[in-house]
């Protein structure tokens, strides 16, 4: 079976799938090593609407994989995307966080520059965070509470 792990840029997608799967896939390191580039370089290059056409393709690709991916943050702002898990036989797990957690996170997060967070204002990033909050919810089979909570805390309630 496969496990995609969805939710808003730093609630800990790739932390979690490297606690549940060695051999997990990071779909940004997927879209990185097909780019030949930095996403934040591509964003700035070709700009969101490109960078979401190959998000879309390469979620198309590992939707025939099993195991635990790791999505980019941004995975449910498609229509397409949303079809692509809402067909495929796997569970979807969001890793639901409050705004204020989030942002203090990807605050303190300096090995991973995300262009969002570069381009936006704290404000502007709690609109797009209102905005996805609803998508995430709609395609999750299961909604982890986040905050305030280790990854092995978050590791136990998933595999109940």
């Amino acid at each position: 079976m496969t496990t995609f792990l969805i939710g808003f840029m730093g609630s800990g997608k790739t932390t979690i799938a490297q606690l549940l799967a060695e051999d997990f896939i990071d779909m940004d390191y997927v879209i990185v090593e097909r780019i030949g580039m930095p996403i934040s370089t591509f964003f700035a290059e070709a700009g969101e609407g490109a960078f979401r056409e190959i998000e879309s393709q390469v979620l198309e690709e590992l939707s025939q994989n099993e195991g635990v991916i790791a999505t980019g943050g941004g995975i449910v702002t498609s229509d397409d995307n949303r079809r692509i898990l809402g067909n495929a036989e796997a569970e979807i797990i969001y890793l639901k966080s409050d705004f204020d957690t989030l942002y203090q996170q990807i605050s303190a997060d300096t090995t991973n520059v995300r262009p969002l967070f570069i381009d936006k204002s704290r404000e502007e990033l709690q609109e797009i965070f209102e905005t996805r909050a609803p998508l995430y919810e709609e395609i999750a089979t299961q909604i982890i509470t986040i905050s305030g909570k280790t990854p092995e805390e978050i590791i136990k309630e998933i595999r109940r």
